[in-house]
């Protein structure tokens, strides 16, 4: 969805694990930083306890490695809505981003259905002003010119599909990686310590591999090579 200062993905789906599992795994604060630091724009993330309230601090940068210094950082507070042995619901918000964004908003919700699986809602949202439309304006005038969306919106003459460019592709593009980060971390709950970095880094890449003409950007050894470091970071910086 777009409007006039808002842009909102939403995705709707059924994942492969029991909804307990789900529940457990993704109503733990803690949890989450592990999780979005598979994303490749996010450079870092640090979960703590301020005022009685549970923020991360996320750092979002850009494709490639990057001192933290030159990242943005994006303070989200996380808020368990509700959780129950049939439903959950927890939502991270911030109120100001980079470039003038703001009210960022990633909320994901969960019931439990027949044969161990879990359907699943996740939603991702944030409103822009003046600097950030111009700056968003910018990108699509020139490295973002050619890139696509999910959404399908015609047929070319020769038959192939269409999808959607523009502000619209942008905001279906980070919707899908956040939640191809989430399905990462979920596959990989039963991997041994040792190995569960390694597995979900790999799991994440090869899942955006199969939407490449929306999501390919770098190639894989360059995205493990960066991650590995930019996971170290983050633990030794606890």
């Amino acid at each position: 969805m777009e409007s006039s200062d808002n842009l909102k993905g939403e995705i709707f789906t059924v994942v492969s694990y029991p909804f307990a599992t789900v529940n457990k795994a993704l109503t733990n604060p803690e949890n989450w930083c592990d999780l979005l630091i598979l994303h490749i724009n996010v450079k870092y993330c640090h979960a703590a306890n301020k005022q009685e309230k549970t923020v991360l601090s996320v750092y979002i940068g850009k494709k490639d490695e990057q001192p933290l210094a030159d990242a943005h950082q994006v303070e989200f507070n996380y808020r368990e809505i509700n959780s129950t042995p049939n439903y959950f619901a927890i939502e991270l918000n911030a109120e100001k981003g980079p470039l003038s964004t703001s009210d960022y908003r990633i909320l994901v919700e969960a019931i439990p259905i027949k044969g161990g699986l879990t359907f699943l809602h996740f939603t991702y949202a944030y409103k822009f002003g003046l600097r950030g439309n111009l700056a968003m304006q910018g990108y699509l005038a020139t490295i973002g010119r050619n890139k696509i969306g999910f959404t399908i919106i015609g047929k070319s003459a020769d038959g192939k599909l269409e999808y959607i460019k523009g502000v619209r592709g942008v905001i279906e593009r980070n919707t899908m990686r956040y939640y191809l980060a989430i399905d990462a971390y979920l596959a990989e709950l039963n991997t041994p310590e040792q190995e569960v970095l390694e597995q979900r880094l790999q799991r994440w890449f090869n899942s955006t591999d199969q939407y490449a003409i929306q999501l390919q950007e770098v190639e894989k050894e360059d995205y493990l090579a960066m991650k590995r470091k930019e996971y170290k970071r983050q633990q030794l910086a606890r």
